[in-house]
């Protein structure tokens, strides 16, 4: 019985309703204005497009149970995780970090400019990290093993990736003098659009959002980033602002004619939870055990997925390599 109730709070916690119902029932719609009224007021709206998403694909004929398993399963499993371990370092960080600030900022429009475009950097920072350091990879390739894009796939996630995104992403914030209170409306926004860019293709099929893809990361970015297309791999590691992509040269729009095939390149059980949530560490695992001496065990946690210590690399970069050699042949 108590299992019940458990998966009946997580269905119902799932569209955070709770804040907006309260709200409702106060009559006191001036909080509204408030930055905890917005965030109230606007924490149903991805569960609901998700719902609409559903509702849409089985319209459509595009629905299929498999394709929302991982994410299911991920969201599930982490959700009773955390009734028992709680690991927010977001604080820690802030508490350890922020006296150690290079300038201090007010929390004005021109100065949260300033934040966000520090945040992205931060978050740049994180999702590199995620992408080219093995261990860190372990902890990101939940997200990337279903194998089709929808809104599912932002609850898609390794329990330990958050606190490792938080250590990283606040602390490069609290050195550089970006306000809590300012972080956190930041983190907000970010959360709320890096959810909305998994919008699955049965409600937006064309997804470069006109002009202002130009300036943004929108939908079809994302839709790269999660490719296992060579051409695609490892590109677009922003949220919102595609500032640092165009800087660290790993902006990458949409390609007319190149389908984005998703999911990881390693071999895996198709739409397997356990497969995408214990695969990679159990991987690295084998690969450490088998590795010669210690360097090369140290070497495999981190180095860049793909890296062997026989020479024969996997990693993006080879493979891109190798591509190239083959197209001047």
């Amino acid at each position: 019985m108590e299992f019940f109730e458990l998966i009946g709070e997580q269905i119902w916690g799932f569209f955070s309703l709770d804040g907006l119902i309260e709200i409702i029932k106060s009559g006191d719609y001036k909080t509204l204005l408030t930055y905890e009224g917005i965030t109230r007021a606007i924490a149903p709206l991805l569960p609901i497009i998700l719902i609409l998403e559903l509702i849409r694909g089985l319209l459509y004929k595009q629905f299929k149970v498999v394709s929302y398993k991982i994410s299911f399963f991920s969201y599930l499993f982490n959700s009773i995780i955390g009734r028992y371990i709680s690991i927010g370092m977001t604080m820690v960080c802030i508490g350890i970090f922020e006296k150690y600030a290079i300038i201090n900022i007010q929390f004005t429009w021109y100065w949260f400019i300033y934040g966000y475009i520090i945040w992205e950097l931060a978050h740049f920072v994180y999702h590199y990290f995620g992408h080219k350091v093995r261990l860190f990879w372990c902890l990101h390739s939940t997200h990337h093993a279903p194998e089709s894009m929808n809104l599912a796939v932002s609850h898609a996630h390794f329990f330990l990736e958050a606190p490792y995104a938080d250590i990283i992403r606040t602390t490069i914030c609290m050195l550089a003098g970006v306000p809590p209170a300012m972080l956190f409306v930041i983190m907000f926004i970010d959360g709320t659009w890096g959810s909305f860019i998994h919008i699955g293709e049965s409600m937006m099929k064309d997804a470069r959002m006109g002009v202002l893809g130009k300036f943004i990361l929108t939908p079809s970015h994302h839709r790269v980033h999660h490719a296992k297309n060579i051409e695609y791999m490892d590109m677009n590691y922003c949220n919102l602002l595609n500032i640092w992509d165009k800087v660290f040269k790993t902006y990458q729009p949409e390609k007319d004619g190149i389908n984005i095939q998703y999911g990881i390149t390693r071999e895996m059980k198709p739409n397997s939870f356990l497969d995408s949530y214990f695969g990679e560490i159990t991987a690295l695992a084998m690969d450490v055990y088998r590795a010669p001496g210690i360097k090369n065990k140290f070497l495999y946690v981190f180095m860049p997925p793909g890296w062997s210590h026989t020479g024969d690399h996997k990693t993006v970069g080879a493979l891109r390599k190798a591509i190239e050699l083959d197209n001047n042949v």
